[in-house]
């Protein structure tokens, strides 16, 4: 199994934005909550109808600037109102785009940010231009492709009111996808007296389930270099019974727990429900936990948890 390199400069592997002032309010909390959210670049939840239109050649383009920034708008008041769940301190995405064409010239993490007034970090995933993506499955092949020569990138993304340190590009083994290369990203999370070391994972939907935990074992491995509590979630894309029951066992096995139930549907498309998106933690204490509904910003849905630090084991 190979690892990604992506040809990304050394200063371009982490991409910082800063929009709060610096605030010692984090130094009170005795709870913080944090979501992941796949967000596929807000293009909108028809992930498999909008891959016929556009193999079908009717994919329109031109309102693609209009109609993301209408969904950073939704996904900003989502994660800010109290509404469909608490407002968030930490948020990981997933498929957060920086100026593709796909996304109108937006930049998913930054501008999501900006409305949030968070600090934020992004990896670009460094996708190689120029080279034709291998054939994929028929099923993993609805995604709008990034253009060959289009100048943006994907990649992961955190926002936070909390401060981050320590934060480090986690690049994942991978075969299945060489034009796509996996990545996870961490960082400490300052929140009262504590410090939890939280890792946001993109899995490769390509691999099959040794590739996937393969992938994961990396993380658990970078984890292990602390002994602090640890999150670690994501979209890992476990997009079938088996995968969903392997991924459980081995990070169980690894002394990590989820509050999801096997099987709680976070991903839809063409009457699917499927368990793709997953918050696992190590010496952490959630006192709720949820799926952000109805939301339609992606064809994902946010998971949360609500933590509280005071219960957190050090």
């Amino acid at each position: 199994m190979m690892t990604a390199i992506p040809p990304l400069a050394e200063a371009e592997k982490l991409e910082f934005g800063e929009n709060i002032p610096d605030s010692t309010d984090y130094l009170s909390k005795t709870k913080f909550v944090i979501a992941s959210y796949n967000i596929r670049y807000a293009r909108g939840p028809h992930l498999i109808s909008g891959g016929l239109l556009r193999k079908l050649g009717l994919m329109n383009l031109a309102n693609r600037p209009s109609l993301v920034a209408s969904h950073l708008k939704d996904a900003a008041a989502a994660f800010s109102a109290g509404r469909l769940l608490p407002k968030v301190d930490v948020l990981a995405l997933q498929e957060a785009d920086k100026r593709t064409r796909r996304t109108g010239g937006h930049h998913i993490a930054q501008e999501l940010a900006n409305a949030l007034n968070m600090n934020w970090v992004h990896a670009p995933a460094g996708i190689p231009r120029g080279v034709k993506p291998v054939t994929r499955q028929w099923w993993l092949d609805f995604e709008e492709p990034i253009d060959l020569h289009d100048a943006g990138d994907t990649g992961v993304a955190l926002l936070s009111h909390l401060p981050m340190t320590d934060i480090v590009r986690v690049d994942l083994p991978w075969s299945e996808c060489p034009w796509r290369p996996r990545l996870a990203m961490g960082a400490t999370l300052l929140v009262g007296q504590h410090e939890i070391r939280l890792f946001n994972a993109h899995v490769d939907p390509h691999a099959k389930a040794d590739g996937q935990l393969a992938q994961l074992e990396t993380i658990v491995n970078e984890a292990d270099l602390t002994e602090l509590p640890t999150i670690i979630l994501g979209d890992f894309n476990t997009l079938s019974n088996t995968k969903c029951t392997e991924t459980r066992g081995f990070l169980e096995s690894k002394g990590y727990e989820s509050a999801f139930p096997t099987g709680t549907a976070t991903w839809r498309g063409a009457g699917l429900r499927l368990h793709a998106d997953w918050i696992f933690t190590k010496r952490v204490f959630i006192e709720r936990w949820g799926v952000a509904k109805p939301l339609s910003v992606s064809d994902h849905l946010p998971v949360w948890a609500e933590i509280s630090v005071d219960a957190t084991s050090n």
